[in-house]
């Protein structure tokens, strides 16, 4: 038996919708996800192709509709700048960036990685292009790049399942930001070698979010710190109990 996500039972109004960034999917929220489930909360986590970003905000904005109520919204990685676009939709109540681009309208993904180049990072020139179009890692970069502080059988198997992605899905001017009219909240990766933690705080900062920073965590924070992630996503999600509908 199918059952679609707007089924699943719940003791919460809010459902959060976990969105994935680049080169992963949304297996990559399992730490999180099990952890929100055992509070109680309504959960989905979305599966974007990565193939172009209006692909991935068309996948997106079909997991809210299925929803019955109100959303609050998480994008990890290149998943802030879906979530910035679809955020726009009236069941979003709050935005929470996890590492992720949080862009102003006609900013991109990778112009703002280009403002932004952490000396220390070598993480750009570990990219690969397929004749394609699509950059990937190789292994080895990726685990140190991208999953630094995950266990090395986790960060292993990722970078073997790294999914691919358009670079055309980086260059795709923003449109009207949802965080300039919905509460949003941002955690920085202080130790991030795929998004500058400059980059980062200056995203929370601009967006007036809830910032908090992570010490120590690589871009995979929502993994290795699932704590903390979940924390952040509650008091968002505790913020939407008191908005208007």
């Amino acid at each position: 038996m199918t059952v679609s996500p707007a089924t699943f039972p719940s003791t919460h109004r809010i459902t959060i919708v976990l969105v994935h960034g680049a080169w992963t999917n949304g297996s990559g929220w399992r730490p999180v996800h099990d952890r929100l489930i055992e509070k109680g909360h309504s959960v989905v986590v979305t599966q974007q192709p990565l193939t172009s970003f209006e692909a991935d905000v068309a996948a997106v904005a079909r997991v809210l509709a299925m929803q019955p109520g109100p959303v609050v919204l998480v994008g990890h990685c290149y998943g802030g700048a879906v979530i910035t676009r679809v955020g726009n939709d009236p069941k979003v109540r709050a935005l929470v960036y996890i590492a992720a681009h949080a862009l102003e309208e006609n900013e991109t993904p990778l112009g703002n990685d280009r403002k932004f180049v952490d000396p220390a990072s070598h993480a750009g020139a570990d990219v690969r292009t397929t004749p394609e179009g699509f950059l990937y890692f190789e292994p080895s970069a990726y685990i140190e790049d991208y999953a630094a502080d995950l266990d090395p059988a986790t960060a292993l198997f990722q970078a073997h399942a790294q999914v691919p992605t358009a670079l055309g899905a980086f260059d795709v001017p923003a449109t009207h930001p949802a965080w300039k009219d919905k509460p949003s909240w941002y955690m920085v990766a202080g130790a991030d070698r795929i998004l500058s933690p400059d980059l980062e705080r200056m995203y929370g900062r601009r967006a007036g979010s809830t910032v908090v920073e992570v010490p120590g965590a690589s871009h995979a924070v929502h993994q290795s710190h699932p704590q903390e992630v979940t924390r952040l996503i509650e008091e968002a999600a505790a913020s939407c109990h008191v908005l208007p509908d």
